[in-house]
């Protein structure tokens, strides 16, 4: 597969985080979120974010997601997509997102 196809192949949307809470089952601290994708709906995901952010100051905000990849269990949380971020320079997590405001399910091209 060339690249062009390969990135075709993956599907990256915004989404807007609308309730975030603590994974308690998590081995690594993690947190449940739950995202509003717009037309795909509701997507929920377990998330190591817990190094930098708190679940109210994620609540409310924009990132973007693979939600193309299935779903599996995580720590006992079914997670239906993959937030994506970058390692900081002291290894946290933080999250790609947009700079304006976007409808939730807009597709990354």
């Amino acid at each position: 597969m060339d690249p062009i196809e390969a990135f075709g192949a993956l599907d990256l949307r915004v989404g807007r985080v609308v309730r975030a809470e603590p994974n308690p089952k998590a081995r690594t601290p993690a947190f449940c979120l739950w995202i509003d994708f717009g037309p795909l709906g509701e997507l929920a995901t377990s998330a190591q974010l817990t190094a930098r952010y708190r679940p109210g100051t994620l609540v409310g905000r924009l990132v973007v997601a693979a939600v193309n990849l299935g779903s599996k269990r995580v720590a006992g949380f079914r997670s239906d997509v993959l937030v994506l971020g970058v390692a900081d320079a002291e290894g946290k997590t933080v999250l790609l997102g947009v700079d304006d405001d976007v409808p939730p399910g807009g597709r990354i091209h």
